[in-house]
């Protein structure tokens, strides 16, 4: 007998594939686009991955109000 859950634990992926296609996806979104376009710092030092947990990080504190 086979043990099914090993695979339909991760179906997505690795945590690096699933956090790549996260990523992505909320740098695509018009809030986080919004929320770059504010920021006074420039894009160019920070890479994509800094500024998506930036952005993560203050709307996660702002909800917590």
């Amino acid at each position: 007998m086979t043990n099914s859950t090993m695979t339909a634990h991760h179906p997505i992926g690795t945590e690096t594939e699933v956090w790549e296609s996260l990523q992505q996806a909320i740098a695509e979104c018009s809030g986080f686009q919004q929320w770059q376009a504010q920021q006074n710092k420039d894009a160019d030092v920070e890479s994509l991955d800094e500024q998506v947990r930036s952005y993560l990080r203050e709307t996660l504190e702002t909800l917590a109000y």
